[in-house]
């Protein structure tokens, strides 16, 4: 069953001390085209991370996003500096004695006040209160995400599976139809050589053992029984290959080249208008092919 290079898998896991999102997004490409997102402190991870990604994913324009960060409960905590505290709430003691105010609610002045209480929002965290992760915690879900896109990549390659051998099955038709109107073909041929040589005969010139020898070639330029019968062999075998437990998209490319030679040589040899429609309509299926297994892996 065919894959496609379009994938998308996402995977998530939260823990006492760390939240993290994996996201996995991959497009068509030559070749594998990683680009990562991350922490600095997911580097010592990284060369794993490749490494796994490429068995799983082999080709694509692969951009995977790492968001670490600490639990919802754990960033909304506020920060109470007691020591501030205390030497403002002394301060705003002292000045209330002096004033003769009242002292009831010191406290709660006190807590209003700039650094006394900081917020989440508030400044930056140390470098080493960043949340940590090993390989082993973050592998697993690396792994989630990998297999979401892989299962995304399958159902989309179910999708241009059916797409293309629809492709290969008007080929067919176009084919049989060529096949049936062949016989016309020749009969037509026969008769504008046999008109050509009822008038070169009455001419002085005339060379029956030339003619012969160009008539023979004539015939079988115009010959399209071995294209057929190729055309027909290659089409069963990019059928065969289509549902091949491997990756057999450069596979396909390079059958589908040897399907468009024979589709061209018919075409060129045919001599023939209404063959001649029946290649054009072949070739434009096998233009969609082409496009539809530049996303196949």
């Amino acid at each position: 069953m065919l894959l496609s290079m379009t994938g998308y898998g996402v995977a998530q896991r939260e823990a006492e001390h760390y939240t993290v999102v994996v996201e996995i997004k991959s497009l068509n490409s030559k070749g594998l085209d990683l680009s990562l997102r991350m922490p600095r402190s997911l580097a010592a991870s990284e060369l794993e991370l490749r490494n796994l990604i490429g068995r799983h994913l082999v080709r694509g324009k692969v951009n995977v996003s790492i968001d670490l960060n600490r639990p919802a409960a754990v960033r909304s905590r506020a920060t109470l500096h007691r020591e501030t505290l205390t030497a403002a709430y002394q301060e705003l003691l002292s000045v209330a004695q002096e004033l003769g105010a009242p002292t009831d609610n010191l406290l709660e002045l006190a807590l209003r006040l700039p650094g006394v209480v900081q917020s989440p929002n508030e400044g930056s965290a140390p470098a080493d209160d960043e949340p940590q992760l090993t390989w082993a915690e973050l592998q697993p879900i690396v792994q989630e995400a990998l297999d979401r896109t892989t299962e995304f990549r399958r159902t989309e390659g179910q999708a241009l599976t059916t797409e293309i051998l629809s492709y290969i099955d008007r080929i067919r038709i176009q084919l049989a139809d060529v096949d049936r109107h062949d016989p016309t073909r020749l009969e037509n041929v026969r008769r504008r050589m046999h008109d050509g040589l009822a008038e070169l005969s009455q001419s002085d010139q005339f060379n029956p053992s030339r003619f012969e020898q160009e008539l023979l070639y004539y015939i079988e330029k115009l010959d399209i029984a071995e294209e057929k019968v190729r055309l027909v062999s290659h089409l069963h075998y990019f059928t065969e290959t289509v549902h091949l437990p491997e990756y057999s998209g450069k596979k396909l490319a390079f059958i589908s080249q040897e399907i468009g030679r024979e589709i061209n040589t018919i075409g060129s040899k045919a001599n023939d208008s209404t063959i001649q429609h029946l290649v054009v309509g072949m070739k434009e299926e096998l233009e969609k092919i082409k496009e539809q297994l530049n996303n196949i892996l």
